[in-house]
């Protein structure tokens, strides 16, 4: 009993000196800062502060009446959301830490005697950086950032850091960049507004940021908590030679969720060598498996097995119907204002929609805001010159540029008296205006513009040109929210002018306007759950044509084709999500609604009847904007990635889609002044199903390697009858035929992205097949069984490599070998009547001869002194050094009774070029 007496006593005796020393408080602060609260608790109490000013300097506020309450509660309310912790001495004095945590063990070691509120019992451990000598003297390069509040509870596993990533110089969101932290190999990936998110454990960790054209730079992270930090970087302009021409980001290749994309950028293909010495990122890309050109002087690329018109073409964000000057031998894009070109041929995203086959989603630069930057190019056949123009220092900034040929001059001095009459030229401008209005808005606007003009030979110009412009908003609501909402309106026109000894002399123009708008939202959900959803429209207008007489003496009648029009309008939503560290998803969805509208006049045919003028039974009027046709459609995207180990993945995909507008052609290559129709009564949207699966891995020195299969299915495909023509056809529907089809393949790819030595080398093996058995002998060919498509072509190789002999030096190489287009021939005639007629293989049974060509290229740097006005860059090259006369088309004629084949190229010779670049 007394020993319990006497324990009693013990503790009644601690809980009066420990209430001495705890004294309550009763004290209203009312809007104060936190300096005002420290500096009225010591006016009006015994303690005592010891603290450093800008500590205090948040801006939070204190409102709130305190009765008999604790110091240790009062100092917790006020501290809390800040980055202050403190810790009570002896004596009411109390000493506040700016984030860390004074360690009662540590102090104590100073015989110090404390009664603090330290929990003891906490697993928590203290984090201090330990120097090396050469730490030391590197501390004023390596900054080191806290990151959340340090506490003495016991700690998560992993913490989460966000922020976003900013060129410093012109303010503008910096995407795809790699934040690396080697130690652990966790690493992040900033998306297109500069966001990144990474997890990291309790404790300090280096983060490498790294992208090509961006200075590389380390920063130390303590990472106490939860917290944000956004990176400000600046341009690497000592990268100016590029040593990876074509990359993917550094870990991405394994680790990303979407099968079947690559990216160009554009500043990274100035060595590989090209025809006149045009930069041109779209003759780049068909160098990867899997997309194809259909020959020299075609502008359409087919992506796995798709028709050209089956790409879409997008210039920040606006559609651009042909992106090439002079049948595709250069790209009507101005590489000097283009920062990259992403292109999607696996798994679509759920935000891009309206064509089967790929997107070609290009992105032009954002000036630079501080100070006046340019780049000037002089070459054989053109010029260009860009410049990026300050508006607003720091805020604004406009970046232009313009590019025109000078070719005319080479035409009048060859020898040919026919090409002498000959006349080619093309010019291009391009302006984009980028305002920063606060870390919340930007606004930016995009002009472009491009013309073409030629006359081969004849007494017929053609001319096409490109038009868009676009205004669009970002706005970032939180954190979690972000999105943007852009206007555009996008042209494509051409015109055909012929002036010839006779008296039908004509103009002929035709046009299409595409008017659109786009939501684009983003909600960061969790880690695990990420979303992208909105909403798009757009409206066509297509004028199919209209011929007009030209001079006084033409005889030409003047006719226009009534007007298309259509709306097609899209919701989507897509979802990434994390399962796990070793899989993860994305799943999408995009529903359209696509409507057919007035004016116009639509034939009803007889059903038991193949469509033709004999055939119509009805027509129905439509007024303005009236509703001819509706179509929808659900198109889903799903996509998978499982890791085997960190350098090594599994990816699957699968997706479907709807195609509303169709690109006319009986050509087996794309021309300028093919005609374009939308789907309506008569004439059904198209549609496909893909299915991918691949392989993924990395190997050491920057080496990746990947193999992906596709099988693709198509409905409704658009193909033409014999001797179909569409040029100011008012019924096109008597002349197509629609039906099935299938593409499948094999793509290898192994990729070097960095060293001396670097380059790619892609394999590709792909068929592709249509069916058109109708229900009428003129809807049939080939007896209804698949023939091969214009553009199927087995085998594709390509090798592309560039070596740095030293710093200012290299040497660089492009060969290409492909499988022969297929082809019809006529294989034999026979007489009726007195008349001879030709009878022909079926379709496509024959291949013209295969095409393969060597590029060579040295080029040459200039200095790499840092003070100076300009960087110059010479590039001397020589396309096809072989001087393989490879075919363009091959093509019958009959001569005396006698069936005469021959062969058209363009390009049957060595062709030399040198031109100069100026970059200040």
């Amino acid at each position: 009993m007394r020993k319990r007496i006497t324990l009693l006593s013990v503790f009644l005796c601690f809980l009066q000196v420990y209430s001495q020393q705890q004294k309550n408080i009763s004290i209203t602060l009312s809007n104060t800062s936190i300096l005002e609260s420290i500096q009225l608790i010591e006016k009006n109490t015994s303690y005592q502060f010891f603290f450093i000013d800008s500590w205090l300097a948040s801006p939070k506020k204190v409102n709130k009446e305190f009765k008999n309450t604790t110091i240790d509660t009062l100092l917790r309310f006020i501290f809390d959301e800040t980055n202050v912790n403190y810790f009570i001495t002896e004596g009411n004095k109390i000493i506040l830490s700016n984030n860390n945590v004074i360690y009662e063990s540590v102090y104590r070691k100073q015989k110090v005697d404390v009664d603090v509120n330290i929990d003891t019992t906490s697993t928590s451990i203290p984090v201090f950086i330990a120097k090396s000598n050469f730490e030391k003297k590197k501390a004023n390069t390596i900054k080191t950032i806290k990151i959340g509040k340090e506490n003495n509870r016991l700690k998560q596993r992993k913490y989460t850091l966000k922020g976003v990533v900013k060129n410093k110089a012109t303010k503008a969101a910096i995407s795809d960049l790699v934040l690396l932290v080697r130690k652990t190999n966790t690493y992040a990936v900033t998306d297109k507004s500069g966001n990144f998110t990474i997890k990291l454990p309790h404790g300090i960790h280096l983060i490498e940021t790294i992208l090509s054209g961006i200075k590389t730079t380390k920063t130390r992270f303590i990472i106490y908590g939860d917290g944000s930090y956004n990176f400000n970087l600046s341009d690497d302009d000592d990268t100016l030679l590029n040593e990876v021409v074509v990359k993917s980001n550094r870990l991405e290749n394994v680790k990303s969720l979407v099968t079947g994309v690559s990216q160009i950028k554009s500043e990274k293909v100035k060595v590989v060598p090209q025809v006149l010495g045009e930069r041109n990122l779209l003759k780049i890309a068909t160098t990867l498996p899997g997309i194809k050109s259909a020959g020299e002087a075609s502008e359409g690329i087919h992506v796995r097995g798709g028709k050209s018109d089956q790409n879409l073409f997008l210039l920040d964000n606006n559609t651009i119907y042909n992106p090439t000057h002079f049948f595709g031998i250069f790209s009507a894009v101005n590489p000097f204002t283009t920062k990259d070109l992403k292109i999607y041929k696996g798994n679509i995203p759920a935000r891009y929609g309206g064509r089967l086959s790929s997107v070609f989603d290009i992105v032009s630069k954002k000036s630079d805001t501080e100070k006046i930057k340019g780049e000037m190019s002089l070459g054989l056949v053109s010029s260009n010159l860009s410049a990026e123009i300050p508006v607003v220092k720091g805020k604004s900034g406009l970046i232009v540029g313009g590019r025109s040929s000078y070719s005319n001059w080479i035409l009048r001095a060859l020898d040919n008296k026919e090409l002498r009459k000959s006349s080619a030229s093309f010019y291009d401008v391009i302006a984009k205006y980028d305002h920063q209005i606060n870390d919340n808005n930007s606004l930016n606007g995009t002009f472009f513009y491009s013309n073409d003009a030629y006359s081969i030979a004849s007494d017929t110009t053609n001319a096409y040109s490109n038009k868009l412009v676009s205004l669009k908003w970002a706005h970032k609501f939180n954190e979690k929210n972000y999105g943007s909402i852009q206007l555009s309106n996008s042209n494509y026109a051409f015109k055909i002018n012929f002036d010839g000894q006779t008296n039908t002399n004509f103009d002929l123009r035709y046009n299409i306007d595409e008017f659109q708008m786009n939501l684009n939202m983003n909600y960061v959900y969790s880690d695990k759950h990420k979303f992208n959803y909105g909403v798009a429209s757009k409206l066509y207008q297509i004028n199919p044509g209209v011929i007009e007489p030209f001079g006084n003496e033409s005889i030409v009648s003047p006719f226009t084709v009534p007007q298309e029009k259509a709306l097609e309008s899209s919701l989507f939503i897509a979802d990434d999500f994390t399962i796990n560290e070793k899989l993860s998803a994305s799943i999408g969805a995009r529903y359209t609604l696509y409507t057919s509208l007035g004016a116009s006049t639509q034939r009803i045919y007889d059903d038991t009847k193949p469509k033709s003028d004999a055939s119509v039974i009805a027509t129905q009027e439509f007024g303005n904007n009236e509703i001819q046709k509706t179509y929808n459609g659900l198109s889903l995207r799903l996509s998978t990635r499982y890791l085997l180990n960190k350098n090594l993945s599994v990816k699957a995909s699968f997706n479907n889609s709807y195609q509303f507008i169709h690109r006319l052609s009986n050509n087996a290559s794309a021309n300028p002044t093919d005609t374009w129709t939308l789907s309506n009564i008569n004439v059904k949207p198209q549609q496909s199903m893909q299915g991918a699966l691949g392989v993924y891995k990395n190997l050491p020195n920057d080496i990746e390697i990947s193999m992906e299969g596709y099988y693709r299915k198509y409905k409704n495909l658009v193909d033409y009858k014999v001797g179909a023509s569409f040029l100011l056809n008012e019924f096109i529907e008597t002349e197509i035929l629609q039906g099935p089809g299938e593409s499948y393949g094999l793509e290898f790819l192994l990729r070097k992205n960095s060293g001396k030595l670097n380059g790619w080398f892609g394999y590709n093996y792909s068929r592709s097949f249509i069916e058109l058995d109708g229900d009428f002998p003129e809807e049939v060919v080939n007896d209804g069984n698949p023939f091969p498509s214009n553009f199927d072509q087995p085998h594709d190789f390509n090798l592309v490599a560039n070596y740095k002999l030293t710093d200012r030096y290299s040497i660089s190489t492009n060969f290409t070998y492909q499988t022969g287009r297929p082809v019809t021939y006529p294989i034999g005639k026979y007489s009726s009547q007195g008349s001879e007629f030709i009878v022909f293989s079926d379709r496509n049974e024959f291949r013209i001869p295969d095409y393969y060509r060597l590029d060579l290229g040295v080029n040459i740097e200039g200095n790499h002194k840092l003070k100076k006005a300009g960087h110059s860059f010479w590039t001397i090259s020589v396309y096809n050094v072989l001087g393989r006369n490879n075919p363009y088309s091959v093509f019958f004629t009959t001569e005396d009774g006698v069936i005469q084949s021959y062969q058209s190229s363009i390009f049957s010779r060595p062709i030399p070029t040198i031109s100069y670049n100026l970059k200040f």
